[in-house]
């Protein structure tokens, strides 16, 4: 057994899931980023790194404005007890703008979550090719019909060439 118990991780993990899905829901991605212990380190390959939950809070708010409902299907979870993490494959989803059945636009995100202890994690890092995956998908949803919900707040560092996002 490692530091903490397989049952914390997933019930923490379980926790993690369900306040992504309500803030994907509400529009309220505060929700989510409660989910960090106050000291959490995130690093985000097309944004940066952050440091403090306050900071993820920040960030994570600006860049969902134009797309707060933006959903994170996983595909599959491995849990590393020893480490205390817990690393998964989720889809960066929009859904059809225009038709219901139509299927989603999307592309793929590998995430790595360190444990922090008290049902909250200590770390976040998210791997993606954004410069591949991201204008490509967010092109077709706006050419399907989909508007964003507000401009662009936040920049990425990596991958916007060629997209335009108002």
């Amino acid at each position: 057994m490692g530091k903490y118990p397989r049952e914390e991780l997933e019930a923490a993990f379980a926790k993690y899931n369900e306040a992504r899905d309500k803030a994907s829901r509400t529009g309220d991605w505060t929700i989510w980023a409660a989910c960090f212990t106050e000291d959490a380190h995130y690093i985000e390959h097309a944004y940066g790194e952050f440091q403090g939950r306050e900071a993820i809070s920040d960030w994570i708010t600006g860049v969902m404005a134009p797309f707060p409902h933006m959903t994170f299907p996983q595909d599959w979870v491995a849990i590393d007890e020893e480490q205390g993490g817990i690393v998964f494959q989720c889809q960066n989803r929009l859904a059809h703008p225009t038709d219901p059945d139509g299927e989603p636009f999307q592309f793929p995100t590998w995430t790595r979550l360190v444990y922090g202890g008290d049902g909250l994690w200590a770390s976040e890092e998210d791997i993606y090719n954004p410069a591949r995956d991201a204008p490509k998908v967010l092109k077709g949803w706006i050419e399907a019909g989909g508007k964003f919900d507000s401009p662009e707040l936040v920049k990425m560092i990596h991958g916007t060439e060629g997209l335009d996002t108002n």
